[in-house]
């Protein structure tokens, strides 16, 4: 096993040695800048995070307007159900009246029938 590995696994074992190396590390006026680059470049710069904000808000934009579409068309839709439930109405109406008019007659005969049976 090299000296490498070995320092490794110490490294892994030990978080006070890991943290001693940390501080050397820091302290050191070579070392600390090449820790801080490799951090940066993980670090979302405002940029960054205005882009991807203005990303969200397009995708937002785009998706409430599939959502206003929708919602149109399913109004479109009740419109035409209300419109064909008002024609119903209308026919069931009619119905109903043609039913009496044409009932109506032969319930008075009837009834005219039975009261000269009871009365006769």
């Amino acid at each position: 096993m090299s000296i490498a590995e070995k320092l490794i696994e110490e490294l892994e074992k030990d978080p006070k040695i890991r943290r001693r190396l940390a501080e050397l590390m820091v302290t050191d006026s070579d070392v600390r800048p090449a820790i801080i680059n490799a951090v940066l470049a993980d670090v979302a710069t405002k940029s960054d995070l205005e882009k991807l904000e203005e990303k969200l808000r397009n995708e937002i934009r785009r998706e409430v307007g599939r959502l206003e579409e929708r919602i149109s068309a399913l109004e479109n839709r009740v419109d035409s159900i209300e419109a064909r439930l008002a024609r119903l109405e209308g026919q069931m109406n009619l119905f109903v009246r043609l039913f009496i008019a044409f009932n109506l007659p032969t319930l008075i005969a009837v009834i005219g029938i039975l009261l000269r049976m009871v009365f006769s």
